[in-house]
């Protein structure tokens, strides 16, 4: 049965002098502040019902540890169980007994069972924390939106369909392997694969010429899934293994129907599919299309964050679809309200967030100064500045980019690379975890 930490600590524990292995110990002693953190992981990461027998594998304690090691390092499982099994100062970090070395399998089974909502109240409960310590000041907050990729290529129709013949068709080919019933089929993914290609690196014309072909190999495809589910509904032996096969199926099914709606509307019939409505991936359907003023469009969601004068990020969350920077303003101030039972003196953001409501709402919560870095018609005495107040808060909002760069560049929040969407906003969280228990661990170092 998995622990929740180690109740006696090691006296073997050492970091490496250089300024890394000094940062890592920090970490680990701002971390040792807070074992409530635990408590929250113990409920993901501790089955209950199991009895105290058996392996106890690596604690709660360890586990949380690599998640934040991992989003540090921005290396893959294989990489990290490398640096646990190479390194002092990681080792020690993560507090593995001598004996132990985990292996890629075992850290990824074990880290990616924190839920997103898990990792959420984490950050709350740190931010919470800090700020009644002092270390986080809602004097003045800045606002700012921006996206997180989603791991996947940039999407075409071709590729989309070709994605869904070769998947399904996998799915038939691996029939009685995973089911115990053979089913016979006519195996599209040369055809479909050539076609896809020829259609990608072809002319306007000669696509939409190409395009009925490989639809009619979707439909194929299509009529193959519904006679194979026909037959291990029917003849396969019921199992836990052709339950998820049926279900895959279907899964994956269901999204290629989509696909070919989507397809014909836009391609055949020349019709704008709103965006809401397309899917971009076949494997990660969740991923929204993003497009921010006049820059290139972009997969993955849109999230909205703000950050205090030291740059800790006190609010951070992920929106479903592409909605306009006005209405993610008053959210911000809620949840400060909700969390901190705290309004900040000053809030600014970039002029997405900009409109006469916003303020009024804003001031009427009790907020001193609302400003935006455009105007857009809203006059210093609405946003309760003066001019020379309102250039200093808009200097201030610059500093928010640069706290988005670092989430991005330093923390792997460029593009979310673990799976499902569960998966993006678990990477996204832990992200953004990582990154503040950095930034305050340094501020404590000078």
């Amino acid at each position: 049965m998995r622990k929740t930490r180690v109740a006696q600590m090691s006296i073997f524990e050492n970091y490496s002098e250089h300024e890394y292995g000094v940062l890592l110990n920090n970490v680990s002693s701002l971390l040792d502040r807070h074992p409530e953190i635990l408590t929250l992981l113990e409920r993901d990461l501790i089955d209950k019902p199991c009895a105290p027998v058996g392996c106890n594998g690596l604690t709660v304690e360890s586990i949380f540890r690599c998640l934040f090691l991992k989003q540090q390092l921005r290396v893959s499982y294989e990489q990290l169980a490398f640096h646990l099994s190479d390194s002092m100062s990681y080792r020690s970090f993560v507090r593995l007994p001598h004996d132990v070395s985990p292996s890629r399998s075992g850290l990824q089974s074990t880290i990616r069972r924190i839920k997103p909502e898990t990792l959420e109240k984490v950050h709350q409960l740190l931010s919470v924390d800090w700020f009644n310590n002092g270390h986080i000041s809602l004097e003045q907050i800045r606002v700012d939106s921006t996206v997180i990729k989603s791991n996947i290529a940039p999407p075409s129709d071709s590729q989309l369909l070709n994605d869904g013949v070769r998947v399904l068709s996998r799915y038939l080919a691996k029939s009685r392997e995973l089911t115990g019933k053979k089913i016979s089929f006519s195996d599209q993914r040369k055809a479909s694969k050539s076609l896809a290609f020829r259609i990608f690196n072809a002319k306007n014309a000669v696509k939409e010429v190409l395009y009925p072909d490989i639809l009619r190999l979707v439909g194929i495809v299509l009529r193959q899934i519904e006679r194979g589910l026909l037959q291990v509904r029917a003849d396969a032996v019921p199992s836990q293994s052709t339950l998820q096969w049926i279900d895959n199926v279907m899964h994956y099914r269901d999204l290629l129907l989509k696909i070919v709606d989507q397809t014909e509307r836009r391609v055949i019939n020349k019709e704008q599919v709103p965006s809401s409505e397309k899917i971009v991936s076949l494997f990660e359907p969740h991923t929204d299309i993003i497009v921010k003023g006049f820059r290139d469009t972009q997969y993955g969601h849109k999230v909205n964050l703000c950050s205090d004068k030291s740059g800790f990020i006190t609010y951070f969350s992920i929106e479903e679809g592409n909605p306009a920077d006005k209405e993610l303003f008053m959210p911000v101030l809620l949840s400060c309200q909700e969390n901190f039972d705290c309004l900040p003196k000053s809030i600014v953001g970039d002029g997405g967030y900009a409109s006469k409501d916003n303020v009024l709402k804003g001031r009427a919560l009790g907020v001193k100064r609302v400003a935006f870095h455009k105007r857009i018609g809203i006059s210093y005495h609405a946003m309760g500045v003066k001019r020379k107040t309102f250039e200093q808060l808009r200097n201030f909002r610059a500093g928010v980019e640069g706290n988005i760069s670092e989430l991005k560049r330093a923390f792997g929040a460029g593009k979310a690379t673990w799976k499902s969407h569960d998966g993006f906003k678990a990477y996204a969280w832990s992200s953004v975890i990582g990154y503040n228990l950095v930034r305050l661990a340094r501020l404590e170092s000078g």
